[in-house]
């Protein structure tokens, strides 16, 4: 099968005709905003990691110039081009922020005698540049604060380019974050952290080939970085809105945002400045209510009422907003228009949502029908790049309804395979199925062709008719797609099938993330590993006594189920492990032989074959699991 990608077809070229036609392309105000308050750009501008690597290079996404090529929808082109730029800007005097460097935003906000950080990017090695950036031309400051406005990786892994631990430690860079950050950041990453960094790639498109014919962006960013995660755990924890704290002269008024875009996220309003940091909570695009990657629903009822919180407490006293991606803006009036259609954007979709489900409709029928307002729809910053109209109303029935829609046919279905076997010997077998779908696919009809096709592939994935046709179908509904994930998770399909799996480029399951579990979430990283028909006739009892905060844990496995309680026991363990809890995590790391315990500073006593046991149970994610072959 051949790997180069192919034109676009007809019927897709008439498509982006028709929306070059339609949408507002004079309207130049973001590509003004973009560009305000450049100070310098980073030339060249890729990152090596210390092994040569290269983790990030905004320059392969030279090519987006001009008007879009066919292969490329329009407004996702125009989207791109405008988060493609890079550079060091000025929002205001005294706050800059370094975009393109990665898939977020960097901000530093001078103080007193150095700078706040907030939200220091995926890496250290991008965080690192960027720093470097901003005090070439606002000479070297120290860092003297840093904040994580919310718990996702891309605002918070960067932090050692930036600060150290020790320093840290010693009480000079204090570390802010909203209530819930350390537990929502390292569970995210760890639960489900394999299979949702397995779906990132295809999400982010970071494995990609960049180019009009390939990866041109996400929507939020252009893509992930790949190098290196890190944590520091917060030292201030806010707990409430209109919580004030002052770091090195910076003052920072806080609102708390949980459950919204992020489970732990809060907004920050710089009074002194009349600057808004918005986080993540509203940006340039519609956001995810489901990230395509994976994550638990988000609820747009609460987003869009904390959006009108944010305008009652701040509208008034805010000149500029400016979030963790995508450039700022200026003006009082326009920041208030801004905030209230986004407000108004996420409870449509909510309240909108719940009045279909009211009504009987399913989440695939309301997604397929319901449209967003004119005054909505017409706005850029309510377009679907990152999130999107479809997949964000799913997400909402979801959330509510669940996975069942109440059609007893769906109630117990056959597996994707099973049932891929049993439509293709329905429908004439595999060679008559293609036949129809290339008709359909010929036609433009290629929902369609993708769905009798992809149970073609999933009966017999080495039918390569149905590969090679199945990919070109991927490939053109990718050309087509206006949202940067949807077109990522197209062309990767479109590459698994032509080139076979192509690994998880960015691995957010670090060893500082790892380093900062707490006991209880270790034991829940190590019971969601454990092969449970494997363990069904396995009784093992292990307690954990920590030195250094004098807690006692008992881990059970029974049933093949690894539970973990802190009640005391009247019965000896099988095992008694002794450590402390910043020692503790290395449980995690995999060796679990009394040796490689004794070197982590875990010491052993007891009946020892236990540890080999458990190790024989346990049971890792694959990192690199196909997602459209069986």
């Amino acid at each position: 099968m051949t790997s180069a990608p192919k034109p676009a077809q007809p019927f897709i070229a008439r498509q982006q005709s028709e929306l070059r036609r339609l949408l507002p392309f004079s309207d130049t105000q973001d590509f003004e905003d973009a560009a305000r308050g450049l100070i310098a750009r980073r030339e060249p501008n890729a990152v090596t990691a210390a092994d040569g690597r290269v983790v990030w290079d905004n320059d392969a996404y030279a090519f987006l110039e001009g008007d879009a090529p066919d292969t490329v929808n329009p407004s996702l082109w125009r989207q791109s081009r405008l988060v493609a730029q890079q550079g060091l800007f000025e929002v205001v005097e005294g706050v800059y922020q370094v975009r393109g460097l990665d898939l977020s935003n960097v901000t530093f906000v001078e103080g007193t005698t150095g700078v706040v950080v907030i939200d220091p990017l995926l890496s250290t090695e991008t965080a690192g540049a960027a720093l470097a950036l901003y005090r070439e031309h606002r000479g070297e400051r120290p860092v003297t604060g840093v904040v994580y406005t919310h718990s996702h990786v891309d605002h918070f892994a960067g932090v050692k380019g930036v600060t150290a631990q020790d320093d840290v430690d010693a009480g000079r860079v204090p570390v802010l974050a909203p209530e819930g950050f350390t537990e929502h950041a390292v569970a995210e990453n760890v639960y489900a952290g394999t299979a949702m960094a397995r779906r990132a790639a295809y999400m982010y498109g970071a494995a990609l080939a960049r180019g009009p014919r390939g990866q041109v962006g996400a929507g939020l960013g252009q893509t992930t970085a790949t190098g290196t995660v890190s944590f520091i755990a917060p030292t201030v924890e806010i707990t409430t809105t209109g919580q004030e704290e002052t770091v090195d002269g910076v003052r920072m008024v806080f609102q708390m945002a949980p459950d919204t875009e992020a489970p732990s996220e809060m907004l920050i309003h710089f009074p002194d400045l009349r600057v808004l940091c918005t986080a993540e909570d509203a940006t340039h695009t519609l956001h995810n209510l489901l990230t395509l990657r994976g994550a638990v629903v988000r609820d747009p009822h609460n987003w869009s009422r904390y959006l009108t919180e944010t305008i009652d407490l701040f509208g008034d006293t805010t000149d500029v907003a400016f979030a963790s991606h995508h450039w700022p803006t200026w003006g009082q009036e326009r920041v208030r228009n801004f905030l209230t259609v986004q407000r108004d954007l996420y409870g449509y979709l909510h309240d909108q949502t719940l009045r279909l489900i009211n009504k009987g409709w399913t989440g695939s029928e309301i997604a397929e029908h319901l449209q967003l307002p004119p005054a909505l729809e017409n706005a850029w910053s309510t377009h679907g790049y990152y999130g999107s109209v479809s997949h964000n109303l799913k997400a909402v029935y979801q959330r509510y309804m669940g996975w069942f829609d109440g059609n007893p046919a769906h109630l117990w279905q056959h597996t994707p395979t099973e049932a891929g076997r049993r439509y293709v010997e329905f429908m004439g077998g595999a060679d008559t199925v293609v036949a129809k779908a290339r008709d359909s696919f010929d036609s433009g009809d290629l929902r369609w062709a993708a769905e009798v096709l992809n149970h073609v592939v999933l009966a017999q994935p080495d039918h390569t008719a149905a590969r090679e046709l199945l990919a070109d179908t991927y490939e053109q509904l990718g050309y087509g797609a206006e949202n940067g994930t949807w077109r990522n998770f197209y062309l990767s399909g479109t590459t698994e099938l032509r080139e076979g799996r192509f690994g998880t480029p960015t691995v957010t399951a670090s060893a500082d993330i790892i380093a900062n579990l707490s006991p209880r979430l270790l034991f829940d990283a190590l019971a969601v590993q454990i092969n449970g028909p494997e363990a069904w006739d396995l009784k093992i009892t292990i307690d954990i006594v920590l030195t250094d905060t004098a807690e006692t844990y008992r881990l059970g496995l029974t049933n093949g189920v690894l539970t973990h309680t802190a009640a005391q026991q009247q019965d000896s363990a099988d095992l008694t492990l002794t450590t402390t809890a910043r020692r503790l995590p290395a449980l995690a790391l995999g060796d679990l032989t009394p040796d490689a315990l004794a070197d982590a500073g875990i010491r052993a006593d007891g009946d020892t074959t236990v540890l080999d046991r458990l190790a024989a149970v346990l049971d890792p994610g694959d990192p690199d699991f196909p997602i459209v072959t069986p």
